[in-house]
């Protein structure tokens, strides 16, 4: 299935987007280039505005029609949250995932976008700009890690292994507050848990078949509708703490992502318990 957005020619806009307006600011950001919207360490940077402004005008000129919806044109905007549900097409940008790192001087951060159509993500993209490459999926279409000479490797998720073995990345701090002691104590049933602060790099890992479980509280578009894709494409089981099917337009509910069926029930029951 592919939408009529041409990811390819997305994926290359999301590119020239970074080394025009993201990498040149890498370390070489100003006191006033940075700033903190809802507390001190939600950040947008000069990078995530020019970057997002570059990606949307070109969208608008290749793809008239169809909605754009920005992290940073929501944070101006909120109300654009709430059409992406009926938008018939729609193309969803975060032009800096792990803002907080790339303040920092941290390498590890992306450019995400993803496709919506009829309510339904249909592409989804993540560009890495210091390794220079893509990961990507298109609806039944698997999964791929793609470079800019060509060169194509098909993506694959874990191997399933026993609770006590599994290694994963849970982003606890947007849990409820009377959860998180006992999420996080859950957690000593692993062998390993860590956060990057950077969802695009925590999906590139899942997908590439490194980690048995994501997890995440908050559920911002642009922040998870490329990675799950992406995830499912390459072999993973994902749904929100409900059992239910995660969607564009949800915005809570939580999202729990593993290599099957049987590793996210046993997640859900022994640690994830929210």
């Amino acid at each position: 299935m592919t939408s009529t957005v041409d990811v390819t020619v997305l994926a290359d806009l999301l590119r020239r987007a970074a080394k025009a307006e993201i990498l040149p600011r890498f370390r070489r950001l100003g006191q006033s280039d940075v700033r903190a919207k809802s507390e001190a360490t939600d950040l947008v940077t000069e990078a995530d505005e020019q970057a997002e402004r570059m990606i949307k005008a070109e969208a608008e000129r290749l793809w008239p029609g169809a909605l754009f919806l920005g992290e940073e044109s929501v944070a101006a905007d909120p109300d654009l949250l709430h059409r992406l549900e009926h938008a018939d097409l729609a193309i969803v940008v975060d032009p800096v995932d792990g803002t907080f790192n790339f303040a920092a001087g941290i390498p590890a951060f992306g450019v995400m976008a993803s496709v919506v159509s009829g309510g339904e993500t249909v592409a989804g993209i993540i560009y890495d700009p210091m390794g220079d490459d893509w990961v990507m999926a298109e609806k039944g279409g698997g999964a791929w890690l793609r470079r800019p000479e060509g060169s194509a490797e098909r993506l694959s998720v874990a191997a399933p292994v026993e609770l006590e073995h599994m290694v994963g990345m849970a982003s606890t701090g947007y849990l409820p507050q009377e959860k998180r002691a006992e999420v996080l104590g859950n957690l000593a049933k692993v062998r390993f848990l860590t956060n990057y602060r950077c969802a695009a790099h925590e999906y590139r890992t899942f997908a590439g078949g490194y980690v048995h479980y994501l997890m995440y509280n908050k559920l911002m578009p642009w922040d998870h509708l490329a990675g799950t894709l992406i995830a499912q494409e390459a072999g993973a089981y994902a749904a929100r703490f409900d059992g239910s099917a995660y969607l564009p337009h949800h915005l809570d509910g939580g999202l729990l992502i593993a290599p099957d069926k049987a590793s996210w029930d046993v997640l859900r029951h022994e640690v994830f318990t929210v």
